[in-house]
């Protein structure tokens, strides 16, 4: 079994990597990720932006290597 970490991208990434991490992580692609933040955004306005704040905070930097 793999050990897997949610982890933010630094290869995949347009802001800070956080859609990319959720997309190593669950094994779907990262378009499908930011397409969910960004209709959720316009959906749940202060709790989209809460969540990845969280997630931004929470999340450990890929290392590079």
């Amino acid at each position: 079994m793999e050990n897997k970490r949610l982890i933010r991208s630094r290869s995949d990434r347009m802001i800070s990597g956080v859609c990319g991490g959720l997309a190593n992580y669950f094994n779907i692609d990262a378009t499908i990720v930011r397409l969910v933040f960004a209709l959720s955004f316009f959906l749940l306005y202060p709790g989209t932006i809460l969540i990845y704040l969280i997630l931004l905070l929470v999340m450990p930097d890929e290392v590079s290597g």
